[in-house]
């Protein structure tokens, strides 16, 4: 077992892994922005290494300080959470050619599975499901281009193959609008990304986004964890999410999930991973691997009963997975509102004070969060200040534990996103579930 390593990483994410640690032995060193000198998890590491200044271009994707940190504290490995580095496969190179491992797949995977076009040419390869497309990147042949538009049929929509996180993608719906739109996308990828690299997918009108867990380890092992919904969605950033995924039978969830853990096999796959899918009309379309942690982990363990963290770690030590597919059993319902620092109705993010704070309790309640009272919530950074999870033996159950929670949740001196975690949990499309990716940008425009 790794007996120290680094948390690239803040927030709640890095009290997460810091607690997994202690709980298997591991002692940890908390690398820090100047602004993040509060933190928790900063003061509960073993050890802790302010890295620079509060921009995260200083910090947290200061690839030499990090580095560095590690070197000096002898720590043997670095978390590098979700964002920030997480998906860098140059970071995870350098990591390990500095003699350290990288806790996250090999970084020729990342590396793989980050590029839209190869990730999707990996998948297909590997039985995976994907939404007609180019196969491929567009050239210049705008003959091609319109030929290729044409047979996959309109509405299609261009994609940057470096993006993420809805960003460089273009919706076209006539012919007319295809050329122009091409050339638009490939500016605003190179400006955002750095590669021009741009292909071309059909696109789903009102699919839903269903993700399934992975976990794999070095010894070509792989298994699932099942499946999440994650289509409450704002801007295409997830704002609540649910395990498992209403109205997936099964059978269904049983033959994607194996599905997926034959492409991670394929791959070399290693540590957690989660397969991200469009749903419509009861068919599955791949469209990227996001190679880390995600956010919305906490809603599989709760159903499953795995720690997620605890595993990545022992895998990283190079054990073998501590389950098996049949050890794999979904029990109940979990449900995940993000609560970030942020106006419910503007969306303006609201840094300052925590002047109090009241978290919530009870049964099947869990909140993951690094704020207390008198804590300052920086600008820097993502508005997310914490995750309220519950969990129950059925959905209605656990909506009904997460309204009280949410109800019992006080976070005084900065605005939050609570009111708008209450008015979706009242909604009675979301009661009814399977709604679609559309479906909360729409509810807030009318």
């Amino acid at each position: 077992m790794l007996n120290k390593i680094v948390i690239a990483n803040r927030g709640e994410i890095a009290l997460r892994i810091l607690r997994a640690c202690r709980e298997i032995g591991i002692k940890t060193v908390a690398v820090h922005s100047s602004a993040d000198r509060d933190l928790k998890h900063v003061r509960f590491a073993d050890e802790s290494v302010c890295i620079g200044g509060p921009p995260s271009s200083e910090s947290y994707l200061n690839v030499p300080a990090i580095i560095s940190a590690a070197e000096i504290t002898d720590a043997v490995g670095i978390h590098p959470g979700y964002g920030f580095l997480s998906e860098n496969p140059d970071f995870a190179e350098r990591v390990e050619s500095s003699g350290f491992v990288f806790i996250g797949p090999k970084p020729e995977t990342i590396r793989l599975m980050g590029d839209k076009v190869s990730a999707i040419k990996a998948m297909k390869a590997s039985g995976v499901p994907c939404v007609p497309g180019s196969g491929g990147p567009l050239t210049q042949n705008s003959e091609d281009n319109l030929r290729i538009a044409l047979d996959i049929g309109y509405p299609i929509i261009i994609k940057a193959a470096a993006g993420g996180g809805g960003r460089g993608m273009r919706v076209v719906r006539s012919e007319a609008a295809l050329l122009n739109a091409i050339s638009l996308t490939k500016s605003e990828a190179k400006a955002a990304f750095g590669d021009d690299t741009v292909y071309m997918e059909k696109f789903l009108e009102n699919p839903r986004h269903i993700e399934f867990q992975m976990l794999a380890d070095a010894h070509g092992n792989a298994i699932h964890l099942g499946e999440r919904d994650c289509s409450m969605q704002r801007r295409h950033q997830k704002v609540l999410e649910e395990a498992p995924a209403p109205g997936i039978s099964d059978q269904i969830r049983n033959d994607m999930g194996e599905r997926c853990a034959e492409a991670c096999r394929k791959i070399g796959y290693r540590g957690v991973g989660t397969f991200e899918f469009l749903y419509e009309n009861g068919e599955f379309y791949f469209i990227e691997m996001n190679t880390r942690l995600q956010v919305e982990h906490p809603v599989t363990e709760m159903v499953t009963g795995v720690d997620l963290v605890i595993e990545q770690l022992r895998v990283a030590s190079g054990e073998t997975l501590s389950y098996k597919q049949s050890d794999i059993k979904l029990n109940g319902h979990a449900i995940e509102c993000r609560i970030n620092a942020e106006d419910s109705k503007t969306f303006m993010p609201s840094p300052g004070e925590i002047t109090h704070y009241h978290q919530p309790g009870g049964p099947g309640v869990r909140l993951e969060s690094h704020i207390y009272s008198g804590y300052r919530v920086p600008p820097y950074y993502d508005s997310m200040i914490g995750k309220l999870i519950t969990h129950a033996n059925n959905r209605e159950s656990a909506m009904a534990r997460m309204r009280t929670a949410l109800s019992e949740l006080v976070i005084g001196g900065i605005n939050t996103n609570i009111a708008l975690q209450e008015e979706i949990l009242k909604d009675v499309g979301f009661q009814r579930g399977g709604t679609n990716i559309h479906y909360l940008e729409k509810k807030l425009e009318g």
